[in-house]
Parts: structure tokens; C-alpha cells; sequence
């Protein structure tokens, strides 16, 4: 693996870790509320230091924090003790740096009849239960998506199995002699797509602030690059080999043995012309070499 690949491994890691995620939630937990109820705003967050605020956006105002005119600050929670129908409108946390959570619609009644729904976005494939009820009881009541009828339910309470995205849309009931509710937008979000590889046996796992294992994300070798890299692991392993034992032969073959003949100084006559060369070749062996003994 390159350096650019390790660097951007390690990067993409450091990113994925410190990345600060928060959540809104709401209790009591349903998109709408009844006039004068206490409701609890808190933004569920991973770093205290980043210095969450509830916002809203309503009719009368935008962008008001907490404690500006509306709620009473407690950290990352906001606290109402009485809604009113002009407190309808969008909530959502956000930080110093500008990051924000999930938004959250809330509508507030001054009628009788509300529609008890998720508040957050529901899972693809999950259950949903509406309950249509008033202050007092749950009556048998009319539930209606986007104007139409559904159907009625005895017990006041209506369930979607198996949600899909078709069941997105604005959901309401109606009472008999309470009267109906205000209406709500019901979200369906799409399970992942992508899953994690499954773990391998032994291995430990993962810290955050570490860079993921190199080996699980090596790119493909090329051929060519395999070809070099083996050609590369024989020349490392083999050139120090053939260098040692080529050393080893070199002292083997200069190696002082107590056969060697002593040194000798050779010293040799002017040759003399061609002729008779041969005649005095046997003169001249005996008196060639004299030797010095060190």
C-alpha cells in the first residue's frame, strides 16, 4: 500500500471518530401534544463540549433558542411547563459550530382529540400503532391518510404492519361527539443497504482514534506489481547468500597452508637473441631462481 492510501486510511479514520452525532428526542414521545402539557425537549449527544441549544422555528418566530422568549434551559435539555397551539411548529438541536440534529414537528391542540404517532422517522419493515384518543378514554375512532378513510377501529387504536414507503403521509382520526384531530406526517426511512463484513474469529476490535487494519484494506495487486514485488523478495533473499559464499570461497582459496612454498624472488637474465635459445635453455633454469627464506 502506498503512503497516500495509508494517509488517507488513517484520515478517514480520525473523521469517522470524532465526528459528534446528536439526537432530539421528546417526551413525552408523539408529534402532538394537548394545551397545557409539560413537554421535555433533550439533545441526545456524544461530546458535552460542543455546546448543544434547542432551536425552533414556529408562526411567530425563527431560529429562537431556548430561554429566549420560550422554555428554560437546563444544559442540552429545554423544559416546557405549558404548551400552547402558537408553540407549534419545527425543533431541533444545534451546536456553536452550526451542526444541527434531526428536526422534530411538534403541533399543539386546544381540542380534545389527538392523534398519538411516532414522532421520529419509522423503520422500513417495522410495526407502527396509532392510538387516536381524548383526555379521558379511547374511544372507537376514524382514521384517515391524506383525506381518506382507512377504517375504524373499536378499540381507538390502528395498526400498520410491515411499513413501507407507500405509508408515508398525513395521518388524522376522528371521535364521534369529541371531534378530530390535527393532522401529522408520518416518515418511513429505508433500512441500510450496505452491511458490516462478518468478524474474524480472534481478532480484536477496532479502537476508535486507530487506523482500521491495513490488511482489510488493501487494494488488489496488479500481476505486474506481484511480479516485482516476488522478483524483489528473491533478490533480498538470494544477493546476500551468493555474497557470503562467494567471500567464503575467496578465503578458502587464500588461505595459508603449511604446504605453501616459500616466497620467492625470480629473477631473470636478458633474453638473448633467437639463436641458440634452445642451447642454453638448461643453462639458464639452475641459475634463474634463488631463494629468500623470511
Amino acid at each position: 500500500m502506498d503512503q497516500t492510501s495509508l494517509l488517507w486510511l488513517f484520515v478517514s479514520s480520525l473523521l469517522f471518530c470524532s465526528t459528534n452525532q446528536v439526537s432530539l428526542t421528546v417526551s413525552p414521545s408523539r408529534s402532538q401534544m394537548s394545551k397545557g402539557e409539560f413537554v421535555s425537549l433533550s439533545c441526545e449527544e456524544d461530546d458535552s463540549s460542543a455546546g448543544w441549544k434547542l432551536r425552533r422555528n414556529t408562526t411567530r418566530e425563527t431560529r429562537k433558542e431556548c430561554g429566549d422568549g420560550w422554555g428554560r434551559s437546563a444544559g442540552s435539555s429545554c423544559n416546557i411547563s405549558y404548551m400552547s397551539p402558537s408553540a407549534s411548529g419545527v425543533y431541533w438541536c444545534e451546536s456553536r459550530e452550526g451542526a444541527t440534529s434531526n428536526s422534530i414537528n411538534i403541533t399543539v391542540t386546544g381540542g380534545s382529540v389527538i392523534l398519538q404517532s411516532p414522532v421520529l422517522p419509522v423503520m422500513e419493515g417495522d410495526d407502527v400503532t396509532l392510538h387516536c384518543k381524548t383526555k379521558t378514554s379511547h374511544l372507537p375512532a376514524d382514521f384517515y391518510k391524506d383525506g381518506s378513510l382507512i377504517r375504524t377501529e373499536p378499540a381507538g387504536h390502528m395498526t400498520i404492519h410491515h411499513v413501507s414507503k407507500s405509508h408515508e403521509g398525513l395521518y388524522k382520526c376522528h371521535i364521534s361527539s369529541h371531534g378530530e384531530s390535527p393532522s401529522s406526517w408520518i416518515s418511513v426511512t429505508g433500512k441500510p443497504t450496505t452491511t458490516a463484513p462478518p468478524p474474524v474469529y480472534g481478532a480484536t476490535p477496532p479502537v476508535c482514534g486507530a487506523p482500521p487494519p491495513v490488511s482489510a484494506a488493501l487494494p488488489p495487486v496488479s500481476a505486474p506489481s506481484q511480479l516485482v514485488f516476488t522478483l524483489v523478495c528473491h533478490l533480498v533473499v538470494f544477493c546476500p547468500y551468493f555474497i557470503s559464499t562467494l567471500l567464503m570461497v575467496i578465503l578458502y582459496r587464500h588461505r595459508p597452508t603449511g604446504n605453501d612454498p616459500p616466497v620467492s624472488m625470480v629473477m631473470t637474465q636478458p633474453i638473448r637473441g633467437e639463436q641458440g635459445l634452445d642451447d642454453d635453455y638448461d643453462d639458464i633454469i639452475p641459475s634463474v631462481t634463488t631463494e629468500h627464506h623470511f
